[in-house]
């Protein structure tokens, strides 16, 4: 029985317009890929099952606005799609992955034929397309990130739902989107309620107690983080991948690896992350980087069509689905990832060339239960201001000795929220990042702990971008220990269940540096206005409030606390040899009133709205 066979023609013209046979002659004829690139193109385009074009694009073989700017000297007429008449039931018989690949979208069915926008006019699936609606096509020329965005519009909704809902409906225990528990808002009212009764009938002895305590809890708090700092300290920045594992990689073997680049109105720093990423040594056709875009982001979206020079990413629109959080647009990237190992990077980020072969050879040597391997974080512009130097201390200390620290205990680990390296197995059975917190990466890794999964850490460096803003360094530390806020109510839920996963170690570990941390800053500024307030009135128009004992045991307590912060910033300069920031580590009290600032707005914020996620703005460096 001989098969039907249908016909397809262009809008405003006809396919035999140019003399050329396929996409790939008329690149080639048109000097748009060198002709000894097309081979290799070709080979990819046949093994990733991805049109050629598609290749072209996001491997850096073709430049996205030469491309269109050659079709219109040729007289291809591209037209605007977004607003053009669109047949939902038309999309409801065909797979999204199938229409990503091939750059084309079926529009409506119109006088008997099949309208669809692509962006290749030579598309050998064509024939396919037709055979499938049984119908002759007419085709529309399009832009290819004008179908993405249709594509992901129309088709995308089962998938953005799964990214904000999946975790919920697997285990809603884990999710943040219901901020306070019955039982702990009942807890709450019986502790707020005793401590009004107990400062209404016992004033005195409530506000000493209240004191007292609060001063012990702070200096156990920055005691536990000099404890944290020397077990680091005894932990070198060690090759636990040396150059010569990785140079000794036969690439051959290489697994694909998935890059999430979520991004939000950052077209400022997109041409340097595309240079970034070039510098990647990883076999071209092994990468799968995806560039996160949310739906109504047309700034950065008009800066991919505009680049002057090859892409090297795969460009994901986010359908609109709140809320809107890096979270929920990693979760919603991975529907379409390839990668055996995930990584996600901020778009300012600058990682170690060697990175993704060196968390291979490290995934290689390590027992199945690591799901993750965290990498480095600091920053390229640590001396552009005083708050640029202060921030390099705190991330130096943090991921040099902290969680070097954490790690010789054997405590979950707070992930960092770039440079950290998944199995892509584990991470989805492991519901992957909540959408509803803020902070999903020091989430995800106190959920793998508890889920029996461990972290290692690796040698090798992401550098960022310090704020140099006060402002907006007050908006992300806020998000940060919001986040820190919520993830210690979700994990609380049921401590015994935390207490039997996590065990005496990892349970204690989880209040000091998750829950420690929120407090620690909160209790900071309150305790700075007591000492500061008994020098101002003087201390024997308190001693009704506090006895002179009592308010010099408090005050040791807080002036102690600050010089073990101060000596452990001292300490976060020698692993990097960063010794021209030692003089800093005597602003760190300053340092910690923004942090109690932040961390009072971060409460305010997870009342009042959890899941706002307050945008860091980058690209503010002058150091480029």
């Amino acid at each position: 029985m001989m098969a039907n066979t249908y016909n397809y023609s262009l809008k405003d013209g006809n396919i035999s317009q140019v003399s050329e046979t396929g996409i790939a002659q008329y690149l080639t004829n048109r000097d748009l890929i060198p002709a000894e690139k097309a081979q290799e193109v070709d080979d990819m385009h046949q093994n990733l099952s991805q049109s050629y074009l598609k290749v072209g694009f996001n491997f850096g073989f073709l430049i996205r606005k030469n491309y269109y700017k050659k079709l219109k000297e040729d007289g291809f007429k591209i037209e605007n799609i977004r607003s053009v008449e669109t047949d939902k039931e038309v999309l409801e018989k065909i797979d999204i992955h199938y229409l990503l690949n091939n750059l084309f979208l079926p529009l409506r069915i119109q006088d008997n034929e099949l309208i669809v926008a692509a962006a290749d006019p030579f598309n050998d699936k064509f024939d396919e397309l037709a055979t499938m609606y049984g119908l002759d096509i007419q085709v529309i020329l399009a832009e290819d990130l004008d179908i993405v965005w249709m594509i992901h519009k129309y088709k995308g909704d089962e998938y953005v739902k799964k990214a904000v809902f999946d975790l919920y409906d697997k285990n809603p225990n884990e999710s943040a989107i219901v901020n306070f528990t019955k039982r702990q808002l009942v807890w709450i009212f019986i502790i707020a309620v005793s401590l009004l009764g107990g400062l209404i009938f016992y004033t005195f002895p409530t506000l000493l107690t209240i004191n007292v305590v609060l001063s012990f809890l702070f200096l156990i708090m920055i005691v536990f983080k000099l404890f944290l700092s020397i077990m680091g300290a005894q932990v070198e920045l060690d090759e636990k991948v040396t150059k010569q594992e990785v140079d000794a990689l036969d690439e051959q073997t290489l697994p694909p690896y998935t890059i999430l680049l979520p991004v939000y109105k950052e077209s400022e720093v997109l041409r340097k992350l595309v240079g970034n990423l070039l510098n990647l040594d990883y076999p071209k056709h092994l990468l799968d980087i995806k560039l996160l875009l949310e739906e109504d982001d047309d700034l950065t979206l008009d800066t991919v069509r505009n680049l002057d020079f090859p892409a090297v990413f795969d460009t994901i629109i986010v359908p609109f689905q709140m809320p809107k959080t890096k979270p929920k647009a990693c979760n919603y990237g991975l529907f379409f990832s390839r990668g055996k190992y995930i990584t996600i990077y901020d778009a300012e980020d600058v990682p170690d060339s060697d990175q993704l072969k060196k968390a291979v050879v490290l995934f290689n040597k390590l027992p199945n239960e690591y799901m993750c391997i965290q990498c480095a974080l600091n920053y390229f512009n640590r001396n552009e201001n005083t708050l640029t130097r202060m921030f390099t201390l705190e991330y130096s200390y943090w991921f040099d000795y902290a969680l070097q620290g954490l790690d010789a205990l054997k405590i979950p680990i707070p992930l960092g929220g770039t440079s950290n390296h998944f199995k892509s197995d584990i991470l989805n059975k492991l519901g992957a990042w909540d959408p509803f917190n803020v902070t999903e990466d020091a989430d995800l890794g106190t959920r793998a702990y508890a889920e029996g999964y461990k972290v290692a850490l690796l040698n090798s460096t992401t550098y960022e971008e310090a704020n140099t803003n006060y402002k907006n360094w007050i908006r992300q530390r806020s998000r940060w220990i919001k986040g820190y806020m919520q993830t210690y109510l979700v994990y609380m839920r049921d401590p015994i269940k935390l207490y039997k996963e996590l065990g005496f170690k990892g349970f204690f570990g989880f209040h000091f540096f998750i829950g420690g941390t929120s407090l620690t800053f909160l209790l900071y500024i309150v305790l700075l206005f007591i000492m500061i307030l008994s020098y101002v009135v003087g201390q024997d128009k308190l001693a009704a409030f506090y006895p002179n004992n009592v308010m010099i045991l408090c005050t040791f307590n807080f002036v102690v606390g600050n010089i073990l912060i101060i000596y452990i910033n001292m300490m976060a300069v020698f692993k990097r040899s960063l010794y021209d920031l030692l003089v800093f580590s005597i602003l760190n009290p300053l340092y910690w009133i923004m942090h109690s600032i932040s961390a009072y707005k971060g409460l305010w914020q997870l009342i009042n709205n959890p899941f706002y996620w307050e945008k860091t703005n980058h690209g503010l460096t002058k150091e480029k």
